[in-house]
C-alpha cells in the first residue's frame, strides 16, 4: 500500500469571492524542494470562501488521487493543512451527521454537501491529517513546512496574477 504526503492551501480574495487552491503530493520527502515546484497543481475556484476554498482544494486533490490509482482505495495519505475547519472535521462527524448538517440554531450548514464529500473520502481513503503552522519564519521551518510552504507560495501567487 503506497504512502503519499499530501500538501493542501488555498488562497482567497474575499471581496471578489475568488480563490486558488494548490496541492503538492510527494512520495519521497527527500526530493529536493527545487524539483517539486513544477510538480504543485492549481485550480481556480469561484463563489468561494477560505473555509470553502481549503475543503474544496482537499477535496480536488482526493479526487484526482482516486483518478491516479484507477479508483483504488489501496492508499495511505498524511495530509498536511493549515485549516483548523480541516482539522477538526473527523472529530465533528458523529455530531454533524446525527444532527443532519444543522446548526445549534436549526440553519443548515453552509458548507454541508463538502463535509458530506470529505467524509465519504475519509471512510474510502486511509488518512490522517496534520496541521501546520503557516507563514512561519524560515529559520524555523523544517522539510515539512518548506513543502507547505511551496504549495502557499504557488496558490497566492496564482491569485495574484488573477487580480
Amino acid at each position: 500500500m503506497p504512502h503519499l504526503r499530501v500538501f493542501t492551501d488555498g488562497s482567497v480574495d474575499t471581496q471578489l469571492k475568488v480563490g486558488y487552491g494548490a496541492y503538492l503530493v510527494v512520495s519521497d520527502l527527500y526530493t529536493p524542494i527545487d524539483s517539486l515546484k513544477d510538480a504543485v497543481k492549481v485550480k481556480r475556484f469561484e463563489q468561494t470562501s477560505s473555509t470553502k476554498l481549503e475543503l474544496q482544494t482537499l477535496l480536488w486533490s482526493l479526487e484526482e488521487m482516486i483518478a491516479l490509482t484507477n479508483g483504488s482505495d489501496d492508499i495511505t495519505l498524511t495530509i498536511y493543512t493549515d485549516s483548523q475547519n480541516i482539522i477538526g472535521l473527523p472529530g465533528r462527524r458523529t455530531r454533524l451527521e446525527q444532527s443532519n448538517y444543522f446548526s445549534g440554531k436549526n440553519r443548515r450548514l453552509s458548507n454541508y454537501e463538502l463535509y458530506q464529500k470529505f467524509y465519504r473520502f475519509i471512510t474510502r481513503i486511509n488518512c490522517e491529517f496534520v496541521k501546520v503552522a503557516g507563514h512561519q519564519a524560515s529559520s524555523k521551518k523544517d522539510k515539512i513546512d518548506r513543502l507547505f510552504g511551496l504549495v502557499d507560495q504557488t496558490s497566492r501567487r496564482a491569485l495574484r496574477e488573477d487580480s
